[in-house]
């Protein structure tokens, strides 16, 4: 058996050129270069970041009413989304290869004329590993974003130890986070939108849950990083923060080993020993000696669309 990963990894926090695909890429292609320069062997992005999380944005939308304007600006998102596969994918790889490093990042991804809330994984070799979908839009997301399904809740076995991936609230639901631990996740990702002071504790929190290194990563982004025309509900001025970030990586008893930062753009790294994912199983493993499969059970639906049939786990 190898021996546990040892090594360093990565999220960035930065802001997307919102509503700009091509300028968002580009800068995707810059800070994960400079995080593979720094000895990382995973780059994490935030939620959405390719290319907006549209923050404070209504869409002309009430309820039993749509405006023109308001479907022009979805409009204008979904041109700035990107197809899975696609270009801007093919991109996004090319990235990933070009930087050796395993690449994981936020994207808005259109399937039709719908958009998901996506997170897609790549290989240091340019490989496309797949995609998760957001299962549950928050909120007001809802308007813009559909529903994921249990197609897409992958944990990949890599050789710097088992990816996976859990969006923004998606951290919040008990059943998704067991699935994760039940695949045996190590290096638990969490691309987000939330810097209230509570997301701190939840990363700790599941950290210490899932006995796996937690890698929370979110946008730090300014007004001057959306577009003049920008409708949406935030300040006015040009440097003022609209997204304040706060990401952060945490081990697997809970402790910070790198961040929060909320001032400014920033790559965080940390060097981790997946070593200590086994450690920490000593004395919880939930998905193991510290669970109770005669009293409780999970059943997970993993086919797409409306399949009502399950596995358990």
């Amino acid at each position: 058996m190898p021996s546990p990963f040892k090594g360093r990894v990565a999220v960035v926090q930065a802001a997307p050129v919102a509503f700009d695909r091509a300028c968002t890429v580009a800068k995707v292609r810059t800070l994960t270069l400079e995080a593979s320069t720094r000895g990382a062997k995973l780059a994490v992005f935030p939620e959405a970041f390719v290319s907006a999380y549209p923050r404070g944005m209504t869409f002309g939308a009430v309820v039993g009413e749509r405006t023109p304007e308001g479907r022009d600006w979805y409009r204008r998102y979904w041109e700035s989304s990107i197809d899975v596969p696609g270009e801007a994918c093919d991109e996004i790889a090319a990235i990933a290869r070009d930087a050796e490093v395993y690449l994981v990042i936020g994207v808005i991804e259109r399937d039709g004329g719908t958009l998901y809330c996506s997170v897609l994984f790549f290989a240091p070799d340019g490989e496309f590993l797949g995609k998760h979908r957001k299962l549950v839009p928050t909120a007001s997301e809802r308007l813009i974003w559909g529903q994921g399904d249990g197609s897409t809740m992958p944990v990949f076995d890599t050789a710097i130890g088992k990816i996976g991936a859990a969006i923004c609230w998606e951290n919040y639901m008990p059943l998704y986070r067991t699935s994760l631990y039940a695949k045996g996740v190590q290096l638990y990702l969490a691309p987000t939108a939330d810097s209230r002071e509570g997301w701190l504790a939840s990363m700790r929190h599941i950290a210490l849950e899932g006995r796996c290194f937690v890698l929370s990563c979110n946008q730090f982004a300014r007004r001057r990083d959306y577009p003049p025309d920008y409708p949406g509900d935030v300040p006015n001025s040009a440097d003022a923060v609209v997204t304040r970030g706060g990401s952060c990586i945490v081990n697997p008893l809970g402790e910070i080993i790198a961040g929060p930062v909320y001032d400014g753009e920033a790559i965080l790294t940390a060097d981790v020993d997946l070593g200590d994912t086994v450690r920490g199983k000593f004395d919880l493993d939930v998905a193991g000696h510290y669970a109770r499969p005669d009293v409780f059970r999970l059943i997970v639906n993993e086919r797409s669309g409306l399949a009502s049939d399950g596995r358990e786990v």
